[in-house]
């Protein structure tokens, strides 16, 4: 049995294998709801929110965003839940420094990566990659969750 969990596993190979923000957001999501809204997976979930925005253009969204988790992931120790945390922090801080600057909008989009420190981890990750596939094209709403099942369910009701 892993101590990592299995969402998280997910999250961090959508992050850094398919740079697939939305599908970070679906399943961390429902990890920080199971451990009753953890600040450190909020914060983890922010940063591909941040990035999700930017990279559509969003850049106030995706500023308010990537400092919100700034707040919440800094004062986490530097290396937390397996990975490089303070160096994460560290890239969204100066990200969002560049994104505040008045030139903003001349920036070119670029991903960011989570270091995997634990060699633990790093095994878990490879042997799920194998299982999980990425989402081409990937999704820009939700397909799971109570949110999805319920908005579901309503079109149901209304189409009989």
């Amino acid at each position: 049995m892993s101590i990592y969990e299995p969402l998280y596993i997910d999250y961090l190979i959508y992050f850094n294998r398919d740079q697939d923000y939305f599908e970070c957001h679906e399943v961390l999501e429902e990890l920080w709801l199971e451990r009753e809204r953890d600040s450190l997976y909020k914060g983890l979930l922010q940063i591909a929110v941040g990035l999700y925005h930017f990279r559509n253009g969003n850049l106030r969204g995706g500023v308010m965003m990537l400092q919100s988790s700034i707040d919440l992931l800094e004062s986490y120790p530097s290396k937390t839940l397996g990975i490089e945390l303070g160096a994460l922090v560290q890239e969204v801080r100066d990200l969002v420094k560049e994104l505040s600057e008045s030139d903003a909008k001349s920036i070119i989009y670029r991903d960011l990566s989570i270091g995997i420190e634990d060699k633990v981890l790093e095994q878990e990750i490879l042997r799920r990659s194998l299982e999980l596939m990425p989402n081409i094209p990937q999704r820009r709403s939700p397909t799971r969750g109570r949110i999805y099942e319920e908005k579901i369910k309503a079109m149901k009701q209304d189409g009989s």
